[in-house]
């Protein structure tokens, strides 16, 4: 009876390893499918989502501050070029020569001794003879602080006539 209970063990047991190795032998030809996103890449990339979230905000002010920066810079370079055209012309202005050729070409100025002219219609005067009545025609051959003076006798002439 003994043997009897060996045999049955025995060939239990065969029976078992022979399903073992057709289940092993089932599992190697069928591919075998893995999840794709497993726990620790599904941690890395929610890591290197909130990094990226969390450094945008700063990194967009630095990109804007030396945006900024660089404004405030090309702003003082040309500052500094304006200061130093202003300096070479208030240097021509201590130049007596210059003055004077200033007030010669902008004010019509003439020096003692010498006649001075002026041209109807030219580029200087700012149109054509045609169009100036001859009131107009007068104040432009005169020089401009007659013509200032004429201005304000006729103005205090209208006062006092309105007083009255």
């Amino acid at each position: 009876m003994g043997s009897d209970r060996f045999a049955t063990a025995a060939r239990l047991k065969a029976i078992g390893q022979e399903a073992q190795a057709r289940v092993y032998r089932a599992a190697a030809r069928r591919p075998v499918r893995r999840n794709k996103l497993t726990g620790r890449a599904a941690l890395l990339a929610l890591v290197l989502c909130a990094l990226v979230v969390a450094l945008a905000y700063p990194t967009r002010q630095y990109i804007a501050q030396r945006s900024a920066i660089s404004d405030q810079r090309r702003q003082a370079r040309q500052a500094e070029q304006r200061v130093e055209q202003l300096r070479e012309e208030k240097a021509r202005w201590q130049d007596p020569d210059y003055v004077r050729a200033q007030a010669r070409a902008h004010l019509h100025f003439v020096m003692p001794g010498e006649t001075g002219y002026s041209v109807a219609g030219s580029p200087q005067d700012g149109g054509t003879a045609d169009a100036r009545s001859s009131a107009d025609e007068a104040a432009a051959d005169r020089p401009w602080y007659h013509n200032l003076w004429d201005g304000l006798d006729n103005a205090d002439a209208a006062d006092a006539a309105a007083r009255r």
